[in-house]
């Protein structure tokens, strides 16, 4: 099979000699043709000028047949120089006066058709002949069918050397085209075989330069995607590293008569059995939402009923923490059309981690209001707020905004998903979820959720 280049080279080449070939051929017919028609045009000239003055000298046309007795019916070999196109004389009624062909014979009656093609003579503005050409090629005479040819050869030498510039054109022209799709074939054998810092140049702002681009977007992608899996595989293990540790420790220790049998011991196998239990349960809904397959019932809800239902929920645990919550609802709302279940899941998600990062004698709002058709459910906390570069991660699983803190250095009590499954389960509403953040500003996380149309 042809490479992509060579098929380009032939089809180059192909479409030059061609274009030449054409060019080569109209040319030459048009220059033969052109020649003769000037020559023609100027034996014509020539003509009507010497009879022209015959008649005005004379009077008539008598004894017109001796300005040209030294002209026979041209012959195309010959060599006259005075080799004229064969023409008729007639008066202005169409009567043949002098000939110079055996088309008519001197007092015959000329067609219609060829007095149409006529030149009339005039004399003080009244017609006294007409000038009939013979309807016959015009050859020239050799002198001139020699320009003819060496115009024509001309021509052809013209045509070979277009061809060989179409062929180097056609090769210059293919490597170029060519060179990005090899680079990207190269890259994506490197990409397919593991290599995924595979970055093409991009050399142009057309279609292959498109093509580029979207490949080092994929590839970058890609290589994000895998790091990241690594990464969420790594801190999978370590989170149900820590709960299984402490469940297996208490027991074996119990079991070894180190620690006694009490409740409170048992207790703590309970609380990282549980933990253990709402991380896999987490993990479970991920999956589901990343296969598409996370289930949703969809009610028709007022947001109030909604917001207030969830600013319930942590009346206790805010109190506890001497945190402030307040709820500020810009009322009316439109309905929305959401699985509450779910709904009441990504609020309370947001909430944990707010809670857990605003401190005591801190503040959070829940407040709700509609933007044009849309209804947008907020919650901001009075924490230690995240770092403007770092706001587009914090949806991500695991993500710690210092990635040199470690699970015993956290706030206790979340599993790094929460938001994650927020974002996914907002996604799987046609919602959208935002954060706006400064560092030391406080963290704000914004639900959007369409409007049901009435």
């Amino acid at each position: 099979m042809r490479s992509i280049t060579t098929k380009l080279i032939l089809a180059f080449l192909g479409i030059g000699i061609i274009s030449v070939a054409i060019i080569f051929i109209t040319a030459r017919l048009n220059t033969r043709a052109e020649f003769i028609r000037f020559l023609s045009d100027q034996s014509r000239t020539d003509i009507i000028t010497q009879l022209s003055n015959y008649h005005q000298q004379n009077g008539s046309w008598d004894g017109v047949q001796s300005v040209f007795v030294s002209i026979a019916t041209p012959d195309p070999d010959s060599d006259p120089g005075n080799q004229i196109r064969p023409f008729t004389l007639s008066d202005q009624n169409g009567n043949a006066i002098y000939s110079t062909s055996n088309r008519y014979k001197p007092g015959g009656k000329i067609s219609d058709t060829d007095l149409e093609h006529g030149i009339p003579i005039t004399e003080s503005g009244q017609v006294v002949g007409v000038y009939v050409p013979a309807p016959m090629p015009f050859g020239g005479n050799p002198r001139e069918r020699e320009f003819i040819d060496r115009t024509n050869l001309t021509l052809l030498y013209s045509a070979l050397i277009g061809a060989a510039f179409a062929w180097l054109l056609g090769i210059i022209l293919s490597r170029t085209l060519t060179r990005p799709i090899r680079e990207l074939t190269q890259a994506t054998h490197a990409v397919s075989e593991g290599d995924l810092s595979q970055q093409v140049p991009i050399r142009s702002n057309d279609e292959l330069g498109e093509l580029a681009k979207a490949f080092n977007r994929m590839s970058a992608e890609l290589s994000r995607s895998v790091n990241t899996r690594k990464q969420m595989t790594a801190d999978i293990a370590h989170e149900l590293r820590t709960p299984l540790s402490l469940i297996l420790g208490h027991a074996e220790a119990v079991h070894d008569g180190v620690l006694p049998p009490t409740p409170e011991n048992f207790e703590i196998i309970r609380e990282e059995a549980t933990r253990l239990e709402h991380l896999v349960n987490d993990l479970r809904t991920l999956s589901l939402a990343d296969a598409g397959e996370l289930t949703i019932s969809l009610q028709t809800i007022e947001p109030e009923r909604l917001v207030n239902e969830v600013a319930a929920l942590y009346q206790y645990q805010t109190q506890k923490k001497n945190i402030t919550l307040d709820v500020d609802i810009a009322a009316p709302l439109p309905t929305i059309e959401v699985d509450p279940g779910r709904m009441t899941q990504v609020l309370t998600n947001i909430l944990d981690n707010a809670t857990r990062h605003t401190p005591e004698g801190g503040h959070i709002l829940l407040s709700a209001k509609q933007i044009d058709k849309n209804v947008e459910i907020s919650i901001q906390d009075s924490g230690p707020g995240v770092p403007r570069e770092n706001l587009d991660r914090i949806f991500e699983r695991f993500y710690r905004t210092d990635s040199s803190r470690q699970r015993d250095g956290e706030v206790p009590g979340g599993s790094g998903l929460g938001l994650a499954i927020a974002k996914s389960i907002v996604q799987a509403h046609n919602g959208q979820l935002s954060a706006e953040s400064e560092a030391g500003a406080g963290l704000k996380i914004k639900v959007l959720l369409p409007g049901k149309v009435e």
